[in-house]
């Protein structure tokens, strides 16, 4: 055999891909549902973009779904992460331009459009996902209420240690318009009885129970013993977290960008019980919201004007 002195050599095994997050939709077109190798995991329903679930490496739900929640469009999502937008709370014939809306707004109340998919360069660890709603996007009786050209773009992006959702907002149109938002988050606990809520003290806050009053902070972490309702003033600091801590072990750390309140709620027995969606009855043992967002007064958004407000939460 001749010995070949520019005997080619072997190619280097070009090293395969680590493995990516996977993304599925639903065969009625419904749902999305995203998976990281590692085990985490969310589904989020199309209809209102509301986030159904998020679970760890291990499985276990970090978000609270009430069994009898509406999936099928009927009614907004009881439960989950729903949108609100473009008011919170109920009407008020104080803000003409909202006072015919549905509580909360109508973000919730809609089919939104997926996107696509999207990964940090170079990473197999997270995966977002971005939805979107437009005022082509509404019916007409809805546009008839709220008459103003808007858009929004919702993102979700799942990590291994933390869920973000980010809503921008945008006016499309010439006409201003005037708007608040909310991350309605409803976190999945071991007992109301043991959890507390740091992060809010000294905040001053408005109780909506039993009528709406302005009251000062405290110097101590939030506890839950009754029906609660309060909308905390915060500071524009993004660096301080709110921590939900349950049976004295620290659960969720919660971020904030641009968003300047949260709202602490829990119905407790006789609300809950009230509600045909909210179940089980005793389900408020095991769930809090605490939801960041900007609800104190209206943001005004003029022509091509955008609103940008973020949330991550972090686990320990």
């Amino acid at each position: 055999m001749v010995d070949r002195p520019n005997k080619p050599t072997a190619l280097v095994k070009t090293p395969g891909l680590p493995p990516q997050p996977q993304v599925t939709i639903s065969q009625d077109n419904t749902r999305v549902t995203a998976s990281l190798h590692t085990g985490e995991s969310i589904e989020v329903l199309l209809y209102g973009a509301t986030v159904l679930s998020w679970k760890d490496c291990a499985g276990d739900e970090k978000l609270w779904l009430s069994e009898t929640a509406k999936l099928d469009g009927s009614k907004p999502v009881r439960g989950g992460i729903p949108i609100v937008f473009p008011l919170f709370g109920p009407p008020n014939a104080s803000h003409a331009a909202t006072s015919s809306l549905p509580q909360h707004g109508f973000a919730r109340n809609v089919r939104w459009e997926f996107l696509g998919k999207s990964t940090s360069e170079g990473s197999s660890s997270n995966v977002k996902l971005d939805f979107g709603l437009s005022s082509e996007g509404i019916d007409e009786a809805t546009r008839s209420l709220w008459p103003y050209s808007f858009g929004l773009l919702y993102s979700v992006t799942l990590d291994r240690e933390s869920l973000n959702t980010t809503l921008v907002i945008t006016n499309d149109g010439n006409e201003p318009f005037e708007i608040q938002t909310l991350f309605h988050t409803y976190f999945r606990v071991q007992d109301i009885a043991s959890v507390q809520v740091g992060g809010l003290e000294d905040a001053s806050y408005t109780d909506r129970v039993g009528g709406t009053k302005t009251e000062a902070g405290t110097s101590s972490p939030l506890t839950i013993a009754g029906e609660t309702d309060r909308v905390y003033q915060l500071t524009k600091d993004s660096k301080k977290a709110i921590v939900i801590s349950d049976g004295g072990e620290p659960r969720f750390n919660i971020f904030r960008d641009n968003l300047d309140q949260a709202v602490v709620w829990n119905p407790w027995d006789a609300k809950s019980a009230a509600m045909a969606d909210f179940s089980p009855k005793d389900g408020f043992k095991r769930m809090i919201c605490v939801e960041a967002g900007s609800v104190q007064g209206w943001q005004k958004l003029d022509k091509g004007d955008a609103f940008e407000g973020a949330q991550t939460i972090f686990l320990p």
